[in-house]
């Protein structure tokens, strides 16, 4: 098959409507090392679905790993007849592969290598994937067949949790498509780097890119379009002003359609918007059970917490000059105490722009001036330049 061809067939390689086996099985293990009571899933069925999946593809090393980091019983029989099964398998491969060199074309060694590195790729062998998929990167011309092979990378890399090398492979994507590629894989590499920046805590970046793809959403592989809708809300509500949440996220027909059907979301979207401080944090609790068992946010669970109710205040206190602590703990329904002890941490760090009036019960908004704030920021930075413009002098000086 000759180049021209290959551009022909581009479209008819797109990656099907399901998730990726290799990241579902990852979840599942991520979900079932945390509790889950709060969500009522059954763990003994969660790990007999674990098994069964790792038997029905042989999956060897995925295997080993999980006995090892899930604290189970490693069965050596069934460990034996997994690489039986491996060995019998890649030998096969191996032949395939040298027949297409001694007999066939370029396409057909291509494919032979590709189902290679979906071998290393399914049975947990992450490094012997990763020097297949570069093998079969060099036999391979059309840019869209180049991207699949990235996207492959990126899954393995997200189901390993390495999130420099999905950086890494974002950027050798974007550097790929100035060569051109399809508009269909563009969007799906932007929600790809959208999961990227929301695994780093970048939210606002994150929360751009799922806005940019979520009329155009396709990259089932990596979840379904109502865990992007969640991903997509929760990152908008801690990054975005309230007049762009309002018109992208909160009257977005997409997420219209999905959020009734997301436990707590739209409670906690719609709340927040329309000042419902009582009901919002009750969605708020909905929510951060998910958060809490997500494989990509737990990290950020802590994070996440603090600012939505850092948004929470500051939404409520930007409507007041003043306002009593009883009637701001009643509209969150809360005790006073606790507001007290609540917005004390968050004013001394930095985050609510108040001070509290304890002996009134009163609280103070002190909103900064802008011009006031760049003038300080400016002077500021050009000490700093100053005092490193001064360090260097001497440096050069000796």
């Amino acid at each position: 098959m000759n180049e021209t061809e290959n551009m022909d067939t581009e479209a008819e390689n797109l990656e099907p409507e399901v998730m990726d086996p290799g990241l579902e099985l990852a979840i599942k293990a991520f979900t079932l090392k945390h509790p889950v009571e709060a969500l009522g899933v059954d763990k003994a069925k969660l790990k007999d679905e674990i098994m069964e999946t790792l038997v029905a593809g042989a999956r060897s090393s995925t295997y080993e790993k999980y006995c090892e980091s899930l604290g189970w019983m490693l069965d050596e029989k069934l460990l034996g007849e997994m690489k039986t099964k491996n060995d019998e398998e890649l030998k096969q491969l191996d032949l395939k592969i040298t027949d297409a060199v001694d007999n066939l074309g370029d396409s057909e060694v291509r494919e032979a290598m590709l189902a290679k590195a979906e071998f290393f790729a399914r049975i947990g062998k992450r490094e012997e994937a990763l020097a297949a998929y570069e093998t079969t990167e060099k036999k391979t011309v059309a840019v869209g067949q180049k991207m699949d092979l990235i996207f492959s990378v990126l899954r393995l890399s997200l189901i390993a949790q390495d999130y420099t090398a999905v950086k890494d492979g974002v950027e050798k994507a974007k550097k790929m498509f100035e060569q051109g590629g399809d508009w269909e894989r563009k969007n799906r590499l932007k929600v790809y780097e959208g999961l990227y920046f929301m695994a780093i805590r970048e939210f606002k970046k994150a929360a751009m890119l799922f806005l940019d793809s979520i009329a155009t959403f396709t990259t089932y592989e990596l979840f379904s379009y109502q865990t992007f809708v969640f991903y997509t809300v929760v990152t908008a509500i801690i990054s975005l002003d309230r007049v762009t949440l309002k018109t992208k996220v909160v009257d977005a027909p997409e997420i219209l359609t999905v959020i009734d059907g997301i436990p707590g979301l739209s409670q906690f979207l719609n709340s927040l918007y329309n000042c419902e401080y009582l009901n919002f944090f009750k969605g708020f609790c909905t929510v951060c059970d998910h958060v809490k068992l997500d494989v990509y946010l737990h990290p950020h669970f802590r994070y996440f917490m603090r600012q939505v109710r850092v948004v929470a205040y500051t939404q409520f206190l930007e409507s007041y000059k003043s306002v009593t602590l009883q009637s701001m703990a009643t509209a969150f329904g809360m005790s006073p105490e606790f507001l007290d002890t609540e917005l004390s941490r968050f004013i001394s760090s930095g985050r609510l722009n108040c001070k509290i009036d304890k002996v009134s019960g009163i609280i103070e908004t002190n909103r900064p001036d802008a011009k006031n704030a760049l003038y300080q920021k400016t002077i500021k930075t050009g000490d700093l330049l100053l005092n490193r413009l001064q360090k260097l002098s001497k440096v050069i000086d000796l």
